[in-house]
């Protein structure tokens, strides 16, 4: 394929975790069910939060557009992992990978921007309560999370941009099982040194950045629980913000994990490995953490009536029999 890049090659090549034959059904199995499980646990955080009245609240807001940016972003890499598996290909076309590399990178960063907006939410709420809901109107709320957007897709159209300009010649195997951006820089036989200069840079920035943001909010946070003179309220203050540090911790232990794997191991199966922290198995217990540590989904789960779902949801007139609180329940309280 001749591009304006002169890419001599249509395709890439997704070398997985591994090439045992043997072993393939398995790794199929449990992204299948992985995945599945990330779908519907967020889906039903989305649903639930649409439905109760009592959730339309800032933190179930920012909430409800974390659960869609992390269906996005697992639909980003699994979906064509399995259809791999299932076809035995490795393949993977340049236009779709230079695709896939754009959403990876702009689901991530959302995903960085929307925590952090959260611990923002959080910290007016229990350090400023008295002016929480004046500061914390829907216009704001609504122009944090487009910030977010706009901020998250610049930085993957950039990123993107500047794969385009690479020349790849001979080696165009991935040892991952999706498009990530160092695998394919390191696989271009053009300088790369702009490219290493803007992950860099992009990784400060808009990685660094919100963690540090996170960092000074709870700071604030804890300071403000302090100074709270009863055990009592101090509970009661430390909870509203539980659910969100247990996902923070996760997301950033993680990604911080497979850095430091990488760096160790200097192993690009190890890290493929590790990723999948991050890009699998953390979207998946997002709902769990919030459902199981948090009363007022567990509320809205038993309250909301299955025909109210049904009305907001037409598509789901075909199954209106279920008992859709029962399947709420059972699937978040065990």
């Amino acid at each position: 394929m001749e591009t304006g890049n002169n890419t001599q090659f249509s395709e890439f090549f997704l070398l997985g975790f591994s090439e045992d034959p043997e072993l393939q059904p398995l790794i199929f199995g449990l992204f299948l069910s992985m995945y599945l499980l990330t779908v519907f646990g967020n889906l039903l955080i989305i649903l639930v939060t649409i439905s109760d009245s009592h959730l339309h609240t800032p933190m179930y807001f920012f909430l409800s557009n974390l659960s869609f940016v992390d269906i996005c972003f697992t639909s980003t890499t699994i979906p064509k992992m399995l259809q791999n598996i299932e076809t035995q290909s490795k393949a993977i076309t340049y236009e779709g990978c230079i695709i896939q590399v754009y959403f990876y990178i702009f689901f991530a960063g959302l995903d960085d921007f929307l925590l952090t907006v959260m611990a923002y939410d959080r910290f007016l709420a229990i350090c400023h309560p008295l002016h929480y809901t004046v500061i914390m109107n829907p216009q704001l709320c609504g122009l944090l999370v487009l910030v977010s957007w706009m901020m998250s897709a610049m930085n993957s159209l950039l990123q993107s941009l500047m794969v385009l300009q690479l020349t790849f010649c001979t080696e165009v195997e991935i040892p991952h099982f999706f498009c990530e951006l160092s695998q394919m820089v390191q696989l271009a036989c053009s300088n790369t040194f702009l490219n290493d200069m803007v992950m860099y840079v992009a990784s400060v920035l808009l990685a660094g950045g919100p963690f540090a943001g996170i960092l000074y909010s709870y700071s604030k946070i804890v300071s403000a629980i302090r100074r709270i003179s009863s055990t009592q309220g101090k509970l009661k203050a430390f909870s509203t913000c539980a659910s969100h540090l247990s996902v923070v911790f996760l997301f950033y232990c993680t990604s911080l994990g497979v850095y430091l794997s990488s760096a160790a191991t200097h192993s690009s199966h190890s890290s493929a490995t590790a990723s999948v922290m991050y890009t699998v198995v953390t979207p998946m217990l997002n709902p769990f953490i919030y459902s199981l540590r948090n009363k007022d989904i567990k509320r809205a789960l038993k309250r909301v009536p299955p025909v109210v779902v049904l009305k907001k949801f037409p598509s789901f007139q075909s199954v209106k029999n279920l008992n859709w609180n029962l399947i709420f329940c059972s699937y978040y309280t065990y």
